[in-house]
């Protein structure tokens, strides 16, 4: 009697795996008949910006979905801005939607500093909830001081940040100007005094105006000034020297490579949508992206144009992730 039920459990385990196997095979057709036929004429994409209209992550995303409408034919594709929350509202919003790939989310470098922030303080997750689709492009921060200032490098930064007291605002907590700012006081082992503001460009005002040091600004919200001659530019967090400013170094070149710091700009679906779904998206926005017009204008708002499909998008988030939760904790930053 014990020798044939030997005999059955594995057979019957083997049935199990070709069944499991089976239907692994079954499904993956289906998945890319879903996408085949993605998105239907006449369909309507909600492209979600967590952010109120005219700032660069908007400005990006209604550059795209104009162009998905010209590309897909008969297809909506439409901007539905929902700030809040530091941008996590229209996060949530998109994380609980539908995964059919009618709902996507414009995501920047906020998000990856917020998944550490607001970690266990929200009803999602942005790790498991929302699936990496495309990055698109990332604008450098720029180091700018007062025209006035005595700081005329980053060497002079230094030098002021140990032997006196200095200021640097920023745009709020957990935004790339303040998150720079506390790699800048990890890697120097200064103090530099956090100063949020509601916006970039109260902190530059007040800069101007001689009441803040020093702003790690982004790119397209202090170039107009320093270009002007009200603001002077020490260094840009870029691997590249930027065409606008092209006598201005690099961290790197200012003897700081670890100072690397982009407002990027990317795209998210709700994290069950189906894989071959996501990709056909990324596929997308990655070759809309690469078109000479759209990388022209791009540029021409201070964007360096890096367009990455799933794969490469999902690298670099979760390096992003890693790379700022590491600051977060050295930093003691937390999220107001």
């Amino acid at each position: 009697m014990t020798t044939p039920q030997k005999s059955i459990r594995p057979i019957a385990r083997m049935s199990r795996r070709a069944l499991l196997a089976s239907a692994c095979i079954l499904a993956a057709p289906l998945s890319w008949a879903q996408a085949a036929d993605y998105p239907k004429a006449g369909s309507l994409i909600r492209y979600v910006v967590p952010f109120p209209p005219g700032g660069l992550t908007d400005v990006m995303a209604r550059l795209m979905a104009q162009r998905l409408g010209e590309q897909w034919k008969g297809v909506n594709v439409i901007i539905d801005n929902k700030p809040g929350a530091g941008a996590m509202s229209g996060a949530e919003f998109v994380a609980r939607s539908a995964p059919d790939g009618m709902t996507m989310l414009a995501v920047n470098m906020t998000h990856s500093v917020n998944a550490t922030l607001f970690k266990g303080r929200t009803k999602f997750d942005l790790n498991k909830d929302l699936k990496p689709v495309a990055f698109l492009a990332g604008t450098p921060v720029l180091i700018v001081v007062p025209a006035s200032s005595k700081i005329k490098n980053m060497a002079d930064l230094v030098t002021a940040a140990k032997s006196s007291s200095l200021n640097a605002g920023s745009s709020g907590v957990g935004t790339p100007s303040h998150l720079s700012m506390a790699l800048f006081n990890q890697i120097n082992g200064t103090n530099i005094v956090h100063v949020p503001y509601k916006g970039g460009s109260p902190s530059l005002t007040d800069l101007m105006a001689g009441q803040l040091d020093v702003i790690f600004s982004n790119f397209s919200e202090s170039i107009p000034f320093v270009k002007s001659g009200k603001l002077r530019a020490i260094a840009i967090a870029s691997p590249q020297r930027n065409p606008q400013v092209p006598d201005v170094p690099t961290t790197a070149e200012a003897g700081m490579p670890k100072l690397n710091a982009e407002q990027w700009t990317a795209v998210m679906m709700p994290g069950n949508t189906p894989d071959a779904i996501v990709q056909k998206m990324g596929n997308e926005l990655v070759q809309i992206m690469k078109t000479p017009e759209v990388a022209k204008k791009a540029e021409d708002l201070g964007f360096r144009v890096d367009p990455r499909g799933p794969k490469g998008f999902a690298e670099l988030w979760n390096s992003e992730v890693s790379r700022w939760r590491a600051v977060i904790e050295a930093g003691n930053i937390t999220a107001d």
